[in-house]
């Protein structure tokens, strides 16, 4: 990290991001499970933590809006059925999370959501639940989820191969309420694993206890409930990585306001990346300055299992340099909002840019954009980095701008700033 002032022109524009939608759900969660009272603040408002909150309030969580957040009186694990569907929308986190949790009440539960999201897996995660005596029901792999629920027994888990760590975070956050502890065991290939460790977090900062036995394995002792407390939710690395990206393809100095570097989201590690590119970075208690310093040439390699997420907006940098990017390690990609591989490949084509989809990832070979509408698939980050896009190659318009409603309701106008 450069921390010379003399390397940075005076800030042009500062952002603001919405609180981390990763660790809003995890408080939430955990709010919602605890004995007494939380109060959780600088919460992200978007479409998925809405569905989140619905869920949880249908399972007798008593949820209020507060001054920057939510007061939460949560259910001691004593969870209630309302008999009614529970409808996720597209949010594939609150579906894992949920399809765990409800298996902690008693009675019949359905869990459900929009197309998409009745195509995103669940299968590893049916699998353990079953082991654990549940009875579980589920169609080709996908949603819609039926459980005929009775607690949950915990004890040994080992999954093998998983494309998603939303499998562990739910059993973890379960597991504090189940009658044996449970003792988690992770074989074969793991991706997104600062996920893991976030979840980790959220569980001790609200009392669990959980000690990691190995490199992937995972104790939680039963009984030791999550407590109430108040809860500060830090701002949303993920969301900051489109305001890095204007910076680097703007040649500009943006301020990203309400995020540190040293945040327990993977997502902030992508700096190192723009740094390896050509940015420079300097960083305060709550804000992080990127500073655009003319992108660098050639080939580079770099694998992003650990933040799949910030893959669009490394592939937008990508097709602005002059060089070969190739992006690895990412197959899980296809099983997010969109098949994200497949709709950059299209959408950066649809540009004029070359690039092309790999098993395990991307490769594009940087150019000039041409004019086009890009089609979002509905996937947030797809219309957030190619908004990006439109800051320096013209005729660029985004299909559906709504789409980031999602995660980054306030996205369209902290852009305006810039």
């Amino acid at each position: 990290m450069n921390n010379k002032d003399d390397h940075f022109e005076e800030v042009s524009a500062t952002v603001h991001v919405p609180g981390s939608k990763s660790l809003s759900q995890r408080a939430l969660v955990a709010a919602a499970l605890a004995r007494g009272n939380s109060i959780i603040s600088n919460v992200l408002i978007s479409q998925d933590t809405s569905y989140l909150i619905d869920g949880l309030r249908a399972l007798g969580a008593n949820i209020v809006p507060a001054e920057d957040g939510f007061d939460i009186c949560g259910t001691a694990g004593k969870l209630t059925n309302e008999g009614r569907e529970l409808f996720l929308g597209n949010n594939g986190t609150a579906l894992r999370f949920l399809t765990a949790l409800v298996c902690l009440g008693s009675g019949k539960y359905v869990l459900t959501g929009e197309k998409r999201l009745c195509e995103r897996p669940v299968r590893a995660l049916a699998d353990a639940l079953r082991e654990m005596g549940v009875d579980i029901h589920i169609c080709n792999n996908c949603p819609p989820v039926q459980i005929n629920a009775d607690g949950l027994s915990g004890g040994k888990i080992i999954l093998k191969d998983i494309e998603s760590s939303q499998y562990v975070s739910a059993l973890l956050l379960c597991a504090p309420y189940t009658k044996k502890g449970i003792n988690l065991t992770l074989q074969g290939g793991v991706v997104s694993t600062p996920y893991i460790d976030l979840t980790i977090a959220v569980m001790k900062d609200f009392g669990a206890e959980i000690t990691q036995t190995g490199k992937y394995e995972y104790y939680v002792t039963a009984g030791k409930i999550y407590q109430g407390r108040e809860y500060f939710v830090e701002g949303d690395a993920s969301s900051a990585s489109y305001f890095f990206l204007a910076a680097a393809l703007l040649n500009k100095t943006i301020r990203i306001a309400g995020i540190n570097r040293q945040s327990r989201q993977g997502d902030i590690r992508l700096l190192h990346v723009f740094e390896k590119l050509g940015c420079e970075v300097k960083s305060g208690k709550n804000w992080v300055d990127v500073s655009g310093n003319n992108l660098a040439e050639g080939d580079f390699t770099f694998d992003l299992n650990d933040m799949p997420d910030m893959v669009p907006t490394l592939a937008v940098l990508a097709a602005f340099r002059r060089g070969r990017t190739v992006i690895s390690n990412v197959s899980h990609l296809r099983i997010k909002e969109s098949n994200r591989l497949a709709a950059l490949v299209a959408e950066l084509n649809r540009t004029g840019i070359e690039a092309a989809e790999m098993p395990d990832g991307i490769v594009i070979q940087g150019g000039t954009m041409h004019p086009a509408t890009i089609e979002t698939y509905n996937d947030h980050r797809m219309a957030m980095s190619f908004g990006i896009a439109g800051l320096v190659a013209k005729g660029i318009e985004i299909g559906d701008k709504k789409c980031v409603d999602k995660s980054f309701p306030t996205f369209w106008e902290e852009l305006r700033k810039i």
